[in-house]
């Protein structure tokens, strides 16, 4: 359920990038926004990774799988958006 919980974040985040410079008036920068959140999000995701490593106690290898799932999702569709935005 947690892993569902943080993709749902990532994608209101995401939403947030995109949608906040078209409402300014520049949609232009949907596509920078789409860029700087796949960086962002990335950081989030090794974040999310280290603290079920070092706080919950599972292993990297463990822990690998949801970490993709985590930073796959939200990413792509940022990719998608990008692309279609640039």
């Amino acid at each position: 359920m947690r892993t569902v919980i943080i993709i749902a974040i990532g994608l209101a985040v995401l939403a947030a990038f995109v949608l906040l410079p078209r409402l300014a008036g520049r949609p232009e920068w949907s596509a920078v926004g789409a860029k700087l959140f796949i960086a962002l999000w990335l950081v989030a995701a090794v974040v999310n990774l280290w603290i079920g490593v070092s706080r919950a106690g599972y292993t990297v290898l463990e822990e690998l799988p949801i970490f993709l799932l985590i930073f796959a999702l939200p990413a792509a569709l940022a990719a998608y958006v990008w692309w279609k935005s640039g």
